[in-house]
């Protein structure tokens, strides 16, 4: 079957997460990816705990499969020559330097297209190329805070604290992967690149601002941390069951009077401030205590069974190793086994991406540093194997 981006090659100079995550989304949708690292060690994410027996790094298998691997010093005059001529063969560029470390290496933007036109180069960074912080240095849970996350997750009276996953670097590389589709579609038009600028501190703000910001604009005063609750919508909390948690979600009218009368508080149902979503948020204290009472009284199971009949959104706090065995997740084919050359058989995430013309693939392997010199250097570039001989004894692959 053919894949959605056959025919695109990537250049891959990210490192560690987000960049990786996005580049890696690419080679499932089919582009030729190629994760340019550098002799000796090449990206730090494949020393991170935990590892494999094979003593492979867990997450750098998981953000890299997919890809083809070689190495390249670009420190060394040659090395960047030869970076230029892989550029001058490929459709995108994606790094994740802090802005201006391309540019000492004569590899930025300005330089690069002299050598291809139509190339799309998509630079990833906390605080993207312009602006006061642009040379800062960054890591998720900074961004996390710059990009207002931080300030409205959690409890009112907790500490600041951080959404668990990276979601910071992760969005980075999801909204890399968009402007770089977007720009292909440019490209594919007029047959002119661009230069995409993604900041990370843009896209957590994007996500956090898009719910939050229009009570900042209204009300003149900072968003409430609200724990498990929602700002606009009530009742809509995790609540405390007889023997674990339930989260429950009422949004129009019709649900909240299906509740009252499961609940058995129908008496509620005409109380003016009770009566639409933007009353009942500024009572979410005591309908919050209401629909409590009633789940203390009842199980989790027995509180599914019940809001489930009613066709109401509820949902129990299944822990991280059930969610792993979901029947859900497992019918979507999201965890898949990944055969690597040296650790064997690994358990992975699946692809989201299902599509029916265009299947994608998260089942390759990712590659062991420099797995594809040869393979790249010879086919692509051209090179006899004196050549590359000669590269890598002096340090330059």
């Amino acid at each position: 079957m053919a894949k959605a981006l056959e025919g695109i090659r990537v250049l891959d100079l990210t490192r560690m997460y987000g960049g990786p995550l996005g580049t890696m989304m690419l080679a499932e949708l089919g582009a030729d990816v190629i994760k340019i690292e550098l002799p000796g060690g090449g990206d730090a994410i494949r020393t991170t705990a935990p590892l494999t027996e094979g003593q492979e790094s867990y997450r750098f298998i998981s953000l890299n499969r997919g890809k083809r691997g070689i190495t390249l010093n670009f420190h060394t005059e040659e090395g960047r020559r030869i970076c230029r001529e892989l550029v001058a063969k490929s459709d995108v560029l994606v790094e994740n330097f802090t802005p201006g470390v391309m540019e000492q290496f004569g590899l930025g933007y300005q330089e690069l297209k002299k050598h291809n036109p139509g190339l799309i180069y998509a630079s990833i960074s906390g605080f993207g190329h312009t602006g006061p912080y642009r040379h800062r240095v960054a890591f998720d849970t900074i961004i996390q805070a710059m990009g207002g996350m931080i300030s409205i997750n959690g409890f009112p009276d907790a500490p600041p604290t951080k959404v668990g996953t990276a979601i910071a670097d992760f969005l980075g590389g999801i909204f890399a992967d968009i402007a770089i589709l977007a720009a292909l579609q440019h490209r594919h038009t007029t047959g002119e690149g661009q230069f995409v600028d993604v900041s990370m501190q843009d896209c957590v703000w994007y996500l956090t601002a898009i719910q939050f910001l229009p009570y900042y604009i209204a009300t003149g005063r900072e968003p409430p941390r609200i724990g498990n609750r929602q700002l606009e919508v009530t009742p809509f909390n995790i609540y405390e069951a007889k023997d674990a948690h339930v989260v429950i979600g009422i949004v129009t009218i019709g649900q909240w009077h299906r509740l009252l009368g499961i609940i058995g508080r129908e008496d509620l149902k005409d109380v003016p401030e009770y009566v639409s979503q933007a009353t009942r948020v500024k009572h979410t204290e005591e309908i919050d205590a209401v629909v409590g009472a009633w789940t203390q009284q009842r199980t989790v199971a027995e509180i599914l069974e019940i809001l489930g009949a009613a066709d109401l959104a509820c949902s129990p706090i299944p822990t991280f190793s059930q969610v792993a065995k979901d029947p859900q997740l497992a019918s979507r084919q999201m965890q898949v086994e990944v055969e690597q050359s040296i650790s064997g058989k690994l358990r992975m995430p699946g692809t989201v991406f299902k599509m029916s013309k265009t299947q994608s693939d998260a089942t390759r392997q990712a590659p062991f540093l420099g797995q594809h010199n040869f393979e790249i250097y010879s086919e692509l570039m051209g090179y006899d194997r004196k050549t590359i001989d000669r590269l890598q004894r002096e340090g330059i692959i």
